[in-house]
This record gives C-alpha cells, structure tokens and sequence, in this order.
C-alpha cells in the first residue's frame, strides 16, 4: 500500500464547513474571533474557514498565519535549522478569541510550539484548535476543539493533506511506511 486517499476535494469541503459552524457555535458567532493558520497548510485552511464564515455571517474574520520554527522543542537535534517563514497576526489578539488552525495534529508539540509563538503577540481571551485530521499518537496533553475526521493510524504511518494552494489538489492520503522507505532508498538516502 504505497498511498491510500482517505478524503476526497468533497470530503475536505464539507469537513470544513463543519468545522467552520463549530467554530461559530462555540464562540456565539464570530465577534472577537481571530482565525490563526499555522504554517504551511494551516494558512489556506483558515482562509478557507474565514470564507465560509463571510458567506454565512456576511463578516470578515481577520486570518494570520503564524510560523512556529523558532518555538520547536526539536531544534537542538535538526541537523540544519527549519526555514523562517513569515508570521503575519493582522489585529491585536489580546481578549480576543483565537482558533489556531492546522492541518494534523499529531503529538501535539507543534501545537505547543504554536501556543508559544502566539502568546509574543498578545494575551487571547482563549484559544481554541481547530484541525482538519487528528491521527492520535499524543506526546503532550493537547486535544482539539474542533475535528474534521479522526484518523486511526499507526506510528509507521503518515497522514498528509494535499491542498489546491500548495500542492495543486485536495486530498488527504495515508503513507505507509515501506512507501516512504521505498522513495527515501530511490533518492539515494
């Protein structure tokens, strides 16, 4: 099994649709709400999230993104350091009610990280997760408050999201790990 798609462009859509109701729900609409998109496929997904938003409350959410590189708790061991991408928060996030956005959660030390990178900008009134695939496999005590699709996997496996914006199609697709042995030992590693 090289690679297996497990969400369709469908799938994806109305998972955050969902997500996006959730969002609103939770917050009693969106006043005070920010929409923070952790780099790389955060950022599109919490764009997306703010479009449905504008299209069911007629209002736009102010969308950041946010590159947590310097906050890692791996930096120490990386043989080179992560590339800086730029971290853009459009509005003062103090009391304000913010939904960090991602793409997997994992371990959840990428959220860690992200919380971190977040509170230099500003003390929220709260901040929520929102994440497209949640694969189990917690290093930390972080949870997600709002889920497009759980995801039972193995630690031998990878879970990826493909987005139109960075990877010209929308699916999400689960990696075997002979898969990734395979391409890795084809490139020469």
């Amino acid at each position: 099994m090289p690679e297996k798609v497990i969400m369709s462009e469908d799938e994806i859509r109305r998972a955050l649709v969902r997500i996006t109701h959730e969002v609103l729900e939770s917050n009693g609409g969106c006043h005070n709400l920010v929409l923070i998109g952790i780099h790389t496929r955060g950022v599109p997904l919490a764009q997306r999230i703010a479009a449905v938003i504008k299209r069911a409350e007629n209002v736009d959410v102010p969308v950041g993104n946010l590159d947590i590189g310097l906050h890692r708790d791996d930096l120490q061991y990386l043989e080179s350091p992560p590339p800086i991408r730029p971290t853009d928060i459009p509005t003062n996030i103090t009391g304000k009610n913010v939904v960090l956005v991602d793409d997997v959660l994992y371990t959840g030390r990428s959220i860690r990280a992200a919380m971190d990178a977040l509170i230099d900008f500003g003390r929220p009134q709260r901040i929520q997760l929102a994440v497209l695939i949640d694969r189990g496999h917690r290093e930390l005590p972080i949870r997600a408050n709002f889920v497009g699709r759980n995801i039972p996997s193995s630690r031998e496996e990878r879970v990826q999201l493909r987005l139109k914006e960075t990877d010209g199609k929308d699916e999400v697709v689960i990696i075997s790990n002979m898969a990734r042995q395979g391409a890795t030992q084809a490139q020469g590693g």
